[in-house]
């Protein structure tokens, strides 16, 4: 097993640019099943999450052909909604993602249960209902059985704004007979991004952007050419990185335009960027004092559905907050186990206290000193890597496949950036 082996304290400086989305791209791989002509997907970033929805893809009938490493052409003449492996389907999340296409473009597939982050309870129960109401029949035993003849348009109001489930309905309903509402839709970026591809190809989506879709079902859908957006999360990972270590750094193409949430939350925190263009700049003079709510509150830091601040930003927020003068509560509803890591921190000298499986509060600024550790899942695996950076001493991470499923050549990248960083076996 391979660990990261950190020495910290050095502050990072220099320009890094972000791999392409990768809630983006798992989606978009799926979402290639829809036609029988070619695709070419470029920005496609290589880590272990999308390697593993290219070999599910593979397994259904596609072909894919490497242009260069992260230009990808995707063609499916034929689909055979064959048996997909039971593991490959547990190590990743998206597998849920094949349903949709599957569905819309042949009679049904079996199914295995989706595996991914241990961060909690995931509910699977709105990806259910949405495909029913554009007419699929689905039982469950340890397996999903999915079968619809045809397809067919629906008014479907979402019980929650899930990414994937919104996700899959779109790609279900793009060939479904008929109009298509989808209210209460996830509207993350990364959905704008499925949505505008389908449209090249030939879909018909209007209302991208909002919690409404409106879908007109086309017979077929045609081959196109779409290059994948920045990684926002991995962007937020290195301006992290540069605050926790007091470094300067530039982020190329940056995706600025989808950051303004996060910016405020992070602006609490006493961290502030500038925008250059489509690139970010995190100059080294980070205040780093929280900023107290009205009479001098503790503020709260909450996650909610887009554009309010996201879940899988939480782990990095919660390291940066160490650094910061002040106390901040965050409450993330959404996940019963995404907290837990911050035990690790703990015992690298920050002051948190785990309230409950939802809440920490973090009393800021801690010195943190370098530990033996082990990433748990891909964001709270790069917040410890953020940690390590900024401790005092040499740190130990294991289990960094785990890291690397999210971000792709993240040792490489920090060590570009002045981060002492290697990759031994343990």
């Amino acid at each position: 097993m391979e660990e990261f082996v950190v020495e910290g304290g050095y502050p990072l400086r220099g320009e890094v640019t972000p791999s392409g989305n990768k809630n983006a791209a798992l989606p978009l791989l799926a979402a290639c099943l829809l036609t029988e002509e070619p695709v070419v997907l470029r920005n496609v970033p290589q880590i272990r999450d999308v390697l593993a929805m290219r070999k599910l893809i593979e397994s259904l009938g596609a072909q894919v052909e490497e242009l260069d490493g992260n230009t990808w052409r995707i063609t499916t003449r034929e689909l055979t909604a064959s048996h997909l492996d039971p593991d490959l389907c547990r190590r990743i999340r998206a597998s849920i993602l094949i349903a949709g296409p599957v569905l819309a473009r042949s009679h049904g597939l079996r199914l295995p249960p989706p595996g991914g982050d241990v961060i909690g309870r995931r509910r699977l129960d709105t990806h259910i209902f949405a495909l029913r109401a554009l007419g699929a029949k689905i039982s469950y035993d340890r397996v999903f059985d999915i079968e619809a003849n045809q397809l067919h348009g629906a008014d479907i109001l979402l019980d929650e704004a899930s990414v994937t489930a919104t996700e899959n309905a779109i790609m279900a309903a793009v060939l479904a007979k008929g109009e298509t509402r989808i209210r209460n839709a996830a509207s993350e970026p990364h959905v704008q991004e499925v949505c505008r591809f389908l449209n090249i190809l030939g879909a018909k989506i209007e209302g991208i952007g909002s919690n409404t879709l409106h879908i007109s079902g086309v017979s077929r859908l045609s081959g196109g050419e779409f290059t994948i957006g920045p990684d926002l999360l991995e962007v937020v990972s290195y301006i992290g990185a540069a605050v926790v270590t007091r470094g300067e750094i530039r982020i190329r193409d940056a995706g600025v335009e989808h950051l303004e949430m996060v910016g405020q939350v992070f602006h609490r925190l006493g961290v502030h960027w500038q925008v250059d263009g489509k690139d970010l700049i995190v100059p080294s003079d980070q205040e780093l004092v929280i900023a107290s709510d009205l009479d001098g509150a503790v503020p709260e830091v909450k996650t909610n559905v887009w554009p309010a601040f996201p879940t899988d930003l939480t782990s990095i927020a919660i390291t940066v907050a160490t650094q910061a003068v002040g106390s901040v509560l965050f409450h993330d509803w959404m996940f019963s186990g995404r907290m837990y890591f911050t035990d690790k921190l703990v015992g690298m000298g920050a002051r948190i206290i785990l309230c409950d499986p939802y809440r920490v509060l973090i009393q800021g600024r801690t010195q943190l000193y370098g530990e033996k550790l082990e990433s748990p899942d891909i964001r709270a695996g790069m917040a410890l890597v953020l940690a390590a950076l900024a401790a005092k001493g040499t740190s130990k991470i294991r289990n960094i496949s785990q890291i690397e499923r999210g971000y792709e050549r993240v040792d490489e990248k920090l060590r570009m950036l002045g981060a002492k960083i290697k990759r031994e076996v343990e």
